[in-house]
């Protein structure tokens, strides 16, 4: 292997990990362009909580990682890593703009025998057709020829301690079989599992997006046959629990899919399949029905409250947990909020308690604010959004104003049976 100079372009959830791990083996530099993150970055924290204050430190100082916005420290890299988010728009089209800009910052520093791995999730040919042409542009020179790439997606999991990045198995691709080897054989000098070489960049890219759209997909499923136990008054984990006695049953709960991945993701294969004359039926259905979760919670909430005879109209409601999952920082497209803007068209009495969030951000991005610490007060309703490890232990009828009168819905399933007048 040639002496491999590594630039990580995209210091998030992503790049972070990826860097981190990559400098135990490599000399390696990130490249971001939020200052704010790269001074925390630099302090030796990460606000993602995907690198531990003492892995972070310990690149910093043992490994020599160091983390930059001036393009110029990054020119004597040789292999460039990008790792920028991949959202959509208001209109659940596939915004590239992080990528495209990504592209434009290899094309001014790649040379002449050098490799860039996309780590994104993308529609498959996406690399090669969007990517690739913009780094031509700005470097001058040929893919293929001159310059050459590849694409391994990205497979962190916020808030999992278990599928850490050096334990992940990660596919990989090359666009020569001589760059796909190469490829290969940097990221399995780091990973615990070793990789999966994919035959081309597009098989590459099409394996990642099916691995979300599968399990929104499956989530959907699971959340239609809640709406329908629900209507028939039947629990919907007791049904699941009795399901899976047997043995080929897939065991999924019902829930909210919010965060990067699952919800996005989908989108890119869904738009690219209709360029083809395909239309996605069942992943175009399953979006619509998981997108709509949040409204549905908020609706069987003050369904169960009319039921005891609670007045929605100005109660005061408590909604425990903001971020897309559990026991994690992340408010990336989080559904809650749906819950909380449905409610809101008939109570402005809403408290959301979340130790996780930082509420600067929630505020900034959803308009919402939020409380770090459980509030001394009593309520109508009681909402368990997000199975943070912080309410497990919470008597969740002793929140409220009157423990037989009031409502407790909980959406993870996961509270005690005799808490809940409610469950998803």
């Amino acid at each position: 292997m040639k002496e491999t100079k590594i630039a990580v372009v995209g210091l998030g959830y992503v790049g972070l990990p990826l860097a981190r791990l990559f400098s135990t083996k490599f000399p390696t530099i990130g490249f971001d362009q939020n200052e704010s993150r790269l001074s925390e970055i630099l302090k030796g924290h990460d606000s993602t909580l995907e690198v531990s204050d003492e892995l972070l430190k310990q690149a910093l100082t043992q490994n020599g990682f160091s983390c930059t916005s001036d393009i110029q420290k990054i020119k004597d890299c040789n292999f460039y890593i990008v790792a920028v988010p991949t959202p959509v728009d208001s209109y659940n089209h596939p915004d590239l703009t992080p990528l495209l800009n990504a592209s434009k910052t290899v094309g001014k520093v790649i040379k002449k025998g050098d490799v860039v791995v996309y780590e994104s999730t993308v529609y498959p040919g996406m690399t090669e057709e969007e990517c690739i042409p913009v780094v031509e542009k700005y470097s001058g020179l040929r893919f293929n020829v001159d310059f050459y790439a590849g694409y391994s997606p990205e497979r962190i999991n916020p808030g999992d301690k278990e599928h850490t990045v050096e334990k992940i198995k990660k596919v990989t691709s090359g666009s020569t079989p001589e760059i796909a080897d190469y490829v290969d054989e940097v990221y399995s000098s780091v990973l615990v599992n070793g990789t999966h070489k994919a035959p081309s960049i597009k098989v590459a890219e099409a394996s990642k997006i099916i691995e979300n759209s599968q399990r929104d997909v499956n989530i959907a499923f699971m959340n239609e046959l809640a709406k329908i136990f629900n209507a028939m008054d039947i629990d919907t984990n007791d049904v699941i629990d009795a399901a899976a006695s047997k043995w080929n049953f897939i065991k999924m709960k019902p829930g909210l899919v919010g965060g990067h991945c699952i919800s996005v993701d989908p989108y890119y294969l869904i738009q690219k399949a209709q360029v083809y004359g395909v239309l996605p039926r069942i992943m175009t259905n399953a979006r619509r029905l998981n997108d709509g979760m949040g409204d549905y919670v908020a609706n069987q909430v003050i369904k169960c409250m009319n039921k005891k005879g609670l007045l929605v109209k100005n109660a005061k409601i408590l909604i425990l947990g903001i971020t897309f999952k559990e026991n994690c920082p992340d408010v990336r497209n989080t559904k809650v909020v749906d819950i909380y803007h449905t409610l809101k068209e008939y109570t402005s009495n809403i408290t959301v308690y979340d130790p996780w969030a930082n509420h600067q951000r929630i505020e900034s991005e959803y308009g919402i604010s939020i409380v770090n610490a459980l509030p001394n007060d009593s309520y109508d309703a009681v909402i368990l959004a997000v199975a943070h490890r912080e309410f497990a232990d919470l008597h969740l009828r002793s929140l409220l104003k009157d423990s037989s009168l009031g409502v407790v819905y909980d959406v993870k399933g996961v509270a005690p049976r005799e808490e809940v007048d409610e469950r998803l």
